[in-house]
């Protein structure tokens, strides 16, 4: 006999003095033959199959509790499996299922978590930390900055501040960096691991260091000038995050870093240029490193990925990948579409260096450059003279896992979307 209750809770249940807060009405939890729906507000509901909410309870005994990892097994879920009890407590959905004769086996899950992972109606967003701040060439007025010490401070806010830097930014300078390769290192660690590349490398073999001396077959090793791209578009995973540090430049001058919002850019194709946005996002384009003679990079697969890469149940845009000198042949294009992608990547390349786009500054010793290698597209201006510049790769995965716990730490709770 399934049993459903609504419960109504006095405030002063909740921590809150009766006469500054009325009763507060919990969510309304009603169960039918298939599903649980869960009543937010006269406006706002949920609706969970049975199946579904029976797989993710999260009881130490259907989920570890220290590994997070799954330990109930999925398949030996009724199809037809139907709550016995559903009651809506202050703190969550308390459901009881039959799980054979007369066991029971209760569940009960938060309402933030419910909230978080509602499906039915879907409400999803792969950005899963802080608003992304769009912007042009004004963002010289206020660069997102951290200094050194608040980076390597043991309390972590000033790492937290930084990587949140990023993530809303997709870039920040850190200042009063010492000048060496050991302190680079030491600060590139503090995101986690440094990802080893095929670029000149020093130390432990992940951290690189480079002049314009031609040592790796790449143009980054000369003094020409670089427009604005993304690195290891040649990769089928692009590093997440490229730190720079100029340790010296003497006996000449230039050598200015240019720096474009990728995704601002994005935002202003897609208004002006609708079909171009499109062709960007659906066509592939091969790419490649082929200066080594030891050495062929090509993504898998070879045809590579579109320019602008959407999260495909949100819709939203979470990568940017474009170097127009790597680029491989274009062979795979219809003939039809030859000139409409050549329109295209022309629209595209205009909003990309329009004076509006680009934001020109100098590095100079002592401060850092950290660039979301997803978004924000880098360059530099020609130059002349000696300059040694030092800098690391880290990935995606290292980046967005030392954020979310950092991000979690600052909520005093570990409830990542498990």
């Amino acid at each position: 006999m399934l049993t459903t209750t609504t419960t109504t809770v006095p405030s002063d249940q909740l921590g809150f003095l009766p006469e500054q807060h009325p009763a507060i009405d919990l969510p309304t939890a009603n169960a039918d033959d298939c599903k649980i729906t869960i009543l937010w507000s006269p406006q706002n509901w949920s609706r969970f199959h049975h199946i579904w909410l029976r797989d993710h309870c999260r009881c130490p005994s259907c989920f570890h509790p220290i590994t997070k990892q799954r330990l109930f097994n999925t398949f030996e879920i009724p199809p037809d499996i139907k709550p016995y009890h559903v009651q809506a407590s202050p703190e969550g959905l308390e459901v009881v299922w039959l799980a054979s004769g007369a066991e029971h086996h209760p569940s009960f899950y938060p309402w933030s978590w419910l909230k978080a992972h509602t499906y039915d109606p879907p409400f999803k967003s792969s950005s899963a930390f802080g608003k992304k701040v769009l912007w042009g060439a004004k963002i010289a007025r206020s660069p997102p900055t951290v200094s050194y010490s608040d980076a390597m401070d043991e309390s972590d806010q000033g790492l937290y501040k930084w990587l949140s830097n990023i993530d809303s930014f997709g870039f920040c300078l850190v200042s009063g960096v010492p000048g060496t390769p050991e302190a680079t290192e030491e600060l590139s660690k503090r995101i986690g691991l440094i990802r080893e590349t095929q670029c000149k490398l020093i130390t432990d073999g992940k951290f690189w260091e480079f002049t314009a001396d031609l040592s790796k077959g790449d143009t980054a090793y000369t003094s020409m000038a670089l427009g604005a791209h993304t690195d290891n578009t040649y990769f089928t995973d692009p590093s997440g995050l490229q730190l720079f540090h100029i340790l010296s430049h003497t006996e000449g001058s230039g050598g200015a870093t240019l720096l474009v919002d990728g995704f601002y850019v994005a935002s202003l194709l897609k208004g002006l240029h609708p079909d171009a946005y499109g062709f960007l996002s659906r066509i592939p384009i091969p790419a490649h490193a082929a200066g080594e003679a030891t050495a062929l990079y090509r993504p898998s697969p070879p045809y590579g990925y579109p320019p602008l890469r959407h999260d495909e149940v949100s819709g939203e845009l979470v990568q940017v990948r474009w170097n127009n000198d790597d680029r491989s042949v274009m062979d795979h294009l219809d003939a039809e579409l030859v000139k409409p992608w050549y329109d295209a990547t022309r629209a595209w390349h205009a909003l990309l260096t329009s004076e509006d786009s680009e934001y020109w500054l100098q590095l100079t010793p002592g401060t850092v450059l950290s660039v979301d290698n997803h978004r924000v597209l880098h360059g530099r201006s020609a130059f002349d003279g000696k300059r040694r510049v030092c800098g690391a790769y880290i990935g995606v995965d290292e980046y967005r896992s030392r954020l979310a716990v950092l991000t979690e730490g600052q909520r005093g709770v570990w409830s990542p979307g498990l």
